[in-house]
């Protein structure tokens, strides 16, 4: 195989007892030098004739393991998609050496006959052939000890591409003389002759013989009510018709019109101002306030670096913020543009994978993980919604930030990165700021559109006054009632999905917990179910309180499910959608909500977050927000931060037509919080002179550089003294200033493991981070070691969100 071997090829690998488990594996490296400590597994075939990964991507995955503190297993199992991965299938055959038949019971003598007809069978088949209730791994244990049967792994590629049946004309008759022969053959078979003149009207092959050899989908044909199926079979059977298959992109290859972006004079200085930023730096940030038309700049962009013959990568946030962006971006670039996220299938992200490999995509926009794409002369990344904690990958490792591994790709390929945001993260706008990065304002809305009005309504005083419905204030109530008297749209968010966050019982005060999490279940009312939002746990709704007997379990409080049945009610000929993770699991989930509220059929949209970014609806005119308190409050170091931006950006949704301004309702016990303030008069400014101050007095990002540890384990008391020894080794070498903890999460048991959390920050300028990871990645490796402490697992999170 040398001849053949090639850096970033896949490869399959044997591993486990007798080579039983079969891995897909990447070159990496080309050497002499076989390891001294252990014996080197084989490779046993070759998958790939070009390389599937670049130099620029092993490099990449290298540094993630590096800097993300994991293996480089870890970064290419994620960076792959699974199409890509070989996976191997248990089967079962009959051995042709077994002669003690007398040794079977009834049933494995029915098995092992049929697998005398079979090459191989399936667990799966087997199970369906033994029926109900066997136990399947059992019996092949007991045929296998008996030497019956031999069970094996078969390698199967788990990309397939998409095939479409074909059918067309013998080539004998591809000569108008011969066709017309044919056609008075059939003069005395009716059905075959409409068949033929059918497949004719469709393939006008008397004027290009040519068209025949391209043929036509056979599904057309098959799918003709008026056509004799009987007789399309016959002429197929008579080599009239030949059927072949082709393969078929799972992506349309039509080229859309080329839609013309024309830039407003602001939008052009923009532009501008970012290309001459681009002279001095590698990184510009764009701050640009909601509905300026960041996305026009783009556009103008990307055209400029594709044009120059770069590739250029487009990130978002999230699959709801693509769909929309998408259609506007393939009026635009048409075929050229590939899309890549994790509602498509394996086998779609296959393609765009190879797709990008061939050049056949020179621009991608996706999610997160696009960063992994094989790009090899990419020009331009753009970072939309570049404060997005989507961005961050929490499970499984590496748990990485995309805006942070695109800002190194980009490095490693002299390419330019474009961040833009309408409230950048404290920690850009830092970097701005400090000269790091470049910066370019767009202050001024698309089309002399102006920001909404941001009103807020006092709940507390409302609740006094008895005037609350529900979880609606009546002034809420009252503009809800007004926008769809004008035929206008409204906007509804609520961070947290389900009907109510929890149950309780009036008498006893019982609440449904988890039994697997330290967390109260959420009342689902369409599925009628309790859910765990942690582990997928799922009960029944109990009629009755199962402490004391009561009827009186109530729900308490309210999720996105909840308004959306209150709105019903209240509204009853209104028409509301919900958008939030529960009506969005399907595939085209996403573009359905959406596209039906683009297109002015639905009054009201309810969403979480996902309604936050970056979505643009001309006829959106009132954004309603409910529990804006519980956001401010959150624990955190970053809750104003984060508040401010998700306040903002689910804002800019109204009043993004001219000549119309929107109207903005926050529901709040306490007006008078600064924070609310600075969201009305759209103060970033001050919003981030306020926060940096306070994070360098405390000593948090941007000033030092944050690792979170979380140790895990299935006994309290294991992972505490885990957690306490780490800890105590930690502050011996780096300082209790540098180490905090280790302390029990809000949540502090998942999926039944315990949890503690050891808090390291580390200065940017006097510490060598390689050294401390290391240091660190060998006290962690001592726990682990420990005979007493070996089932405990430590999970590293670094720049920990």
């Amino acid at each position: 195989m040398v001849d053949q071997l090639k850096i970033g090829a896949r490869v399959i690998v044997p591993f486990g007892k007798n080579n039983g488990r079969v891995l897909t594996a990447i070159i990496a490296r080309l050497h002499n030098s076989p390891p001294t400590n252990y014996q080197a597994r084989y490779i046993t075939e070759i998958l790939d004739e070009y390389p599937l990964v670049t130099g620029y991507q092993l490099e990449l995955f290298r540094w993630m393991a590096e800097y993300y503190m994991c293996c480089v297993g870890d970064v290419m199992n994620v960076a792959l998609p699974s199409g890509l991965k070989i996976s191997s299938q248990s089967k079962v055959q009959f051995n042709p050496d077994f002669d003690y038949p007398e040794l079977l019971t009834e049933l494995e003598e029915t098995l092992l006959a049929e697998l005398k007809k079979q090459p191989a069978l399936t667990y799966d088949e087997l199970a369906r052939l033994a029926g109900a209730g066997t136990n399947v791994p059992a019996l092949i244990k007991s045929l296998v000890g008996k030497k019956a049967v031999i069970v094996f792994e078969e390698v199967r590629e788990k990309y397939v591409p998409k095939m479409v049946r074909k059918i067309r004309l013998n080539r004998n008759y591809e000569e108008w003389e011969q066709l017309l022969v044919l056609l008075q053959r059939l003069e005395k078979l009716p059905k075959q002759q409409e068949v033929v003149m059918r497949y004719l009207s469709h393939v006008p092959m008397q004027r290009n013989p040519e068209l025949n050899q391209r043929g036509l989908d056979k599904t057309i044909l098959n799918q003709d009510d008026e056509l004799s199926q009987s007789s399309l079979t016959t002429l197929i059977k008579n080599q009239v018709f030949e059927t072949f298959e082709i393969i078929q992109p799972r992506f349309s290859d039509n080229e859309a019109p080329q839609a013309e972006i024309k830039l407003t004079e602001a939008q052009r200085t923009a532009s501008d101002q970012i290309m001459a930023q681009f002279e001095q730096q590698n990184v510009v940030l764009l701050h640009g306030i909601t509905g300026s038309g960041k996305t026009e700049v783009y556009i103008n962009l990307i055209q400029q670096a594709l044009g120059s013959g770069s590739q250029v990568l487009y990130l978002l946030p999230e699959i709801a913020l693509t769909t929309q962006i998408v259609v506007r971006l393939q009026r635009v670039f048409g075929d050229k543009m590939g899309i890549y996220h994790s509602k498509f299938s394996d086998n779609e992200r296959v393609e765009v994978w190879k797709g990008v490999v061939s050049g056949q995509y020179q621009f991608v926009v996706g999610v997160r993980s696009a960063v992994f794409l094989p790009f090899d002369n990419l020009g331009l990344i753009i970072v939309d919604e570049e404060h997005e904690t989507s961005y961050k990958q929490h499970d499984p490792a590496p748990r990485y930030h995309a805006r942070d591994v695109a800002i190194m790709l980009a490095h490693w390929q002299q390419a330019k990165v474009l961040l833009g945001s309408a409230t950048p993260s404290i920690e850009t706008y830092y970097q701005a700021k400090q000269g790091r990065y470049g910066l370019v304002e767009l202050f001024k809305r698309f089309g002399d559109a102006t920001l909404p009005q941001i009103l807020l309504v006092d709940t507390k005083q409302e609740k006094r006054q008895k005037t609350m419905k529900n979880e609606f204030s009546s002034v809420l109530l009252d503009a809800l009632g007004q926008n769809l008297e004008r035929k206008e749209q409204s906007i509804l968010f609520q961070n947290r999905r389900g009907y109510s966050p929890y149950m309780q019982c009036e008498d006893c005060d019982w609440t449904a917990e988890c039994p697997n999490c330290a967390v109260s279940l959420t009342y689902h009312q369409r599925d009628a179910e309790l859910r765990c939002h942690y582990c997928g746990h799922k009960e029944n709704v109990p009629r009755f309180c199962p402490i004391c007997g009561s009827t009186k379990v109530k729900t308490i409080g309210f999720g996105t499910e909840k308004l959306e049945d209150q709105l019903q009610i209240t509204f009853p000929e209104s028409r509301i959608l919900r958008m939030d993770l529960d009506t969005t699991r399907a595939k085209n989930a996403y573009q359905q909500i959406i596209q039906e509220f683009e297109s002015g059929s639905v009054d009201m949209l309810v969403g979480t977050q996902m309604i936050t970014k970056g979505l643009d609806f001309d006829n959106v005119s009132l954004v309603g927000i409910f529990d804006a308190d519980r956001l401010i409050h959150f624990p955190d170091f970053r809750a104003t931060e984060r508040s401010f931006q998700m306040l903002t950006q689910v804002s800019g949704r109204a009043g993004r037509r001219a000549g119309r301004q929107g109207t903005v309702l926050i529901q709040t016990a306490n007006p008078q919080q600064s924070i609310l303030q600075k969201i009305i008069e759209n103060d970033y400014k001050g919003l981030y002179t306020e926060e940096i101050q306070e994070r360098q007095d405390f000593n948090y990002p941007p000033f030092c550089r944050l690792i979170k540890l979380t140790v895990r384990h299935t006994d309290k008391a294991i992972s505490q003294r885990a957690a306490d020894r780490l800890a105590a080794e930690l502050i011996d070498t780096l300082g209790s200033s540098r180490v905090l903890g280790p302390e029990e999460p809000l949540v502090e048991r998942i999926r039944n493991q315990f949890l503690f959390d050891i808090l390291i920050k580390l200065e940017r300028e006097k510490v060598n981070i390689k050294a401390v990871k290391a240091f660190i990645r060998e006290r962690i490796n001592d726990i682990l070691i420990d005979k007493g402490l070996r089932q405990v697992n430590i999970v590293a999170d670094v720049d920990c969100l």
